[in-house]
């Protein structure tokens, strides 16, 4: 049986985010919402929304607009992720949950920098990948298909979506009836092999996601 996490970065969006949470309410089904530390400002009252309502709520950075890994300017990395945890507050879940802009999906070592590495680490944070991507942001058209393709290949996908004004989630409801109607279970939590920091601890080497690392181990 295939197992289906579903999560939404770059949120929270008052167009879409409302529709995204009734849609997962309707099917009962958890998920996460990694949020912009900018959009969260004004918008605080969708992620509590989310959170009363049993979703998780992340890190997606402050500004996502440099890949971590390719920040230079001392304090710059330490900071994206700080600022928004202050935002996100009494919210947080207790694992401390960060996941780095990839850059259109890509997991590389642009996701990270030796200072943010060191800022999970000493912060006890929780660094969660994925393992399925399906630009609905670039391509909002046909998403359920391609997600139920790359989804159904492993026992647990851990799918990236983004509740951004594209239309894209207008077509969720849909994904997650298809899947359901294929014998698919939805589960909040993350596969193992996606988290490589556990509250601070590598689980892993983490070489692969960290600019200028030749070798890492736990």
């Amino acid at each position: 049986m295939t197992i289906i996490t579903l999560t939404f970065d770059n949120g929270p969006e008052p167009e879409v985010t409302p529709q995204v949470l009734a849609t997962l309410q309707r099917h009962d089904v958890r998920a996460t919402f990694f949020v912009v530390g900018e959009k969260l400002r004004e918008r605080q009252d969708l992620a509590r929304r989310a959170h009363a309502e049993g979703h998780w709520i992340g890190n997606h950075t402050f500004s996502h607009r440099v890949p971590l890994g390719l920040s230079a300017a001392p304090g710059d990395a330490a900071a994206e992720i700080a600022r928004t945890e202050t935002l996100i507050g009494d919210l947080a879940h207790p694992r401390r949950f960060f996941r780095p802009f990839g850059g259109g999906g890509v997991i590389d070592q642009r996701l990270l920098n030796g200072e943010a590495l060191k800022y999970l680490q000493d912060n006890a944070y929780t660094c969660v990948l994925w393992n399925v991507i399906v630009h609905d942001w670039s391509q909002p058209d046909g998403w359920p298909e391609r997600a139920l393709a790359l989804c159904f290949v492993r026992a647990h996908a851990l799918l990236v979506l983004h509740d951004l004004p594209t239309g894209a989630m207008r077509d969720l409801d849909r994904f997650i009836a298809a899947a359901k109607d294929r014998g698919a279970a939805f589960a909040q939590d993350f596969p193992t092999d996606c988290v490589p920091i556990e509250r601070g601890k590598l689980t892993g080497s983490i070489a692969p996601y960290v600019s200028g690392m030749v070798a890492s181990s736990p």
